[in-house]
């Protein structure tokens, strides 16, 4: 039998909230080597609510996605640098490779995910509209990614280096 998507005290978290009528926005991702594009990313999701929670790929689900180089930073410290930010209310690991299973048992007024992704390719958007809620892409902080973080380690450049 697998693990439930949410922590006892987590769902208990959760619906404190909504008892307290609070708006509640999901968004999800690898969140690798924590960056500003991923702060900004985070807080315009909060914006959009009264709590953000987030749901955080775990190590296996970011190596079947990403390769076996990946993830650079293990997934609980990954939760944890989300949780120290003060936008975020919430982070969750999950283990699949969507978050399916956590948007459901986490219920979100609002699921949030980057410009790269067309709204109607986003995983729960059924789920969450049928809910009456709203999904939504905030677009994408160009040039601002793990992935180009980890190309400019590699080649040995500084933040001052031009590409």
């Amino acid at each position: 039998m697998s693990a439930p998507p949410l922590a006892p005290e987590a769902a208990a978290r959760i619906a404190r909230w909504r008892e307290a009528g609070d708006t509640i926005v999901f968004t999800n991702g690898v969140f690798d080597l924590l960056h500003r594009g991923h702060v900004e990313y985070l807080e315009e999701a909060r914006a959009l609510g009264d709590r953000l929670v987030v749901g955080v790929n775990s190590d296996a689900s970011v190596r079947r996605l990403k390769g076996p180089t990946r993830p650079i930073v293990p997934g609980v410290e990954r939760a944890e640098l989300l949780e120290a930010l003060a936008c975020v209310d919430l982070a969750a690991l999950f283990e699949d490779d969507t978050p399916l299973a956590l948007i459901e048992a986490v219920a979100p007024d609002v699921l949030v995910k980057g410009g790269d992704w067309a709204v109607e390719n986003i995983v729960g958007r059924e789920f969450v509209e049928a809910r009456g809620g709203r999904v939504l892409n905030i677009r994408l902080r160009e040039g601002l990614s793990t992935t180009a973080l980890v190309e400019r380690i590699l080649a040995g450049k500084s933040a001052l280096d031009p590409w």
